[in-house]
């Protein structure tokens, strides 16, 4: 009999290689083709309809062969037989998937529960506190609803307080921000729920530097990292945060409804589980662990988180994060030339990732939206804040997207 892994890989079409090959990123091969050259490979591994370009990865990224192999061959293979001993073959594929996941974002795998989305992930901290009247919760003004709207929420129910901290004026830097945070800072705040990058501006926030300030004031910290994880070289023991969500459907390119809730040692015993099921009386005392007991889960997607780190790992995160930015950074540069052009996120790097927001002159974010993708096969996404646009390209995209991307909004504003 073969091993769990060799079953599982077999089934799925050989997914870990797949259709990729087993060389495809071999560093001699790099060398010989040429950067970009290189680039063109990889976005050959996605299903992206030919002529279309896409730089919407702050919503929903497309996912590469190896995990679409592997979601599709494990998908008929549990729908053709769904008894228990055929479901056998995927047991511990989460914990497998969770050791990956885990090495990938600098934890221990005790660390990681393996969440359906960034939201989920989010509610079952803010739901799992412990909070009273007394008690002030600090957001930004810029978080996802998952880490706005929700505290609110829970706060109707509770008491406590929730104040919201709003973006400074320019000029911004990181100081800037870590000043305007750690100034609302009271002796009744509990917690510091903030987004890593925010989706509505593509700002950073010097998450480090703040984590370690509230750890210094027994304040729990909550980081959004759906705009990062993925995106950026990401080390959540280095960050020093308590907890940090994300979504594999995002900026990892992994399956879709497969999420990220990393929950720092020691720091599971502040939450109490938002639901209890089959496995909740062996996880109690293993950590994050005990925030998983969801129920059915989809065992193929679980799978399918192995091929997707793989995928990341073959190129390396810091490389990934240098390529987003050197994308994000020719769009720039393209887009400055259009006159009367605004745009939101800042140039500094230490404060952005990998999202670009701007407005074009005279037109509607809405207008300027459907006729990027109307006109020009480009998709994009409407930043509701200033009526523009936001851009969030990835390694799928190379230069020439960006430079047609530009041409288009040029197209556009003339």
């Amino acid at each position: 009999m073969l091993p769990r892994r060799e079953v599982l890989k077999s089934l799925a079409g050989g997914a870990a290689l797949g259709a990729l090959g087993g060389n495809w990123l071999s560093a001699a091969a790099q060398e010989a083709s040429g950067e970009e050259a290189f680039w063109e490979q990889v976005k050959a591994q996605f299903p992206i309809r030919p002529g279309l370009t896409m730089m919407n990865s702050a919503n929903l990224c497309p996912t590469h062969y190896p995990v679409l192999e592997s979601l599709f061959g494990l998908t008929r293979d549990l729908d053709g037989d769904v008894s228990f001993q055929n479901r056998a073959k995927f047991a511990g594929t989460k914990d497998e998937a969770r050791s990956r996941l885990a090495g990938y974002v600098g934890a221990d795998p005790e660390e990681i529960a393996i969440t359906r989305n960034t939201t989920e992930a989010n509610n079952i901290v803010i739901n799992g506190l412990d909070l009273g009247a007394e008690d002030e919760v600090l957001v930004w003004g810029e978080n996802h609803e998952s880490n706005l709207m929700a505290w609110e929420v829970r706060a109707r129910r509770s008491g406590f307080g929730v104040k919201r901290v709003e973006t400074p004026a320019e000029p911004l830097s990181a100081e800037v921000l870590r000043d305007r945070f750690l100034g609302m800072l009271t002796p009744s705040t509990r917690v510091l729920a903030v987004s890593h990058v925010s989706n509505i501006s593509g700002i950073g926030l010097p998450m480090k530097s703040l984590c370690e300030e509230c750890r210094d004031r027994n304040i729990l910290t909550l980081v959004d990292g759906a705009q990062t994880l993925g995106a950026l070289d990401v080390d959540l023991h280095d960050m020093a945060c308590d907890f940090f969500t994300g979504s594999l459907h995002k900026w990892p390119m992994g399956p879709k409804e497969t999420g990220l809730l990393y929950v720092r040692r020691g720091s599971a015993d502040h939450v109490w589980p938002s639901v209890v099921g089959v496995g909740y009386d062996d996880a109690e005392d293993k950590g994050a662990l005990r925030l998983e007991t969801l129920g059915q889960r989809d065992d193929p997607a679980m799978a399918a988180i192995v091929p997707a780190m793989d995928f990341l790992e073959s190129i390396g995160k810091t490389r990934v994060e240098v390529r987003i930015r050197s994308i994000v950074a020719r769009l720039r540069r393209g887009i400055e030339t259009i006159p009367g052009v605004s745009i939101l996120t800042p140039p500094d790097p230490a404060i952005n990732a990998g999202i670009l927001i701007f407005r074009l002159p005279g037109i509607t974010g809405s207008d300027a939206f459907e006729a990027l993708y109307r006109e020009h096969d480009i998709g994009s996404a409407r930043a509701g804040l200033i009526d523009g646009v936001r851009l969030s390209p990835h390694i799928y995209n190379t230069l020439s997207d960006a430079d047609r991307v530009a041409d288009a909004l040029k197209a556009i504003a003339a």
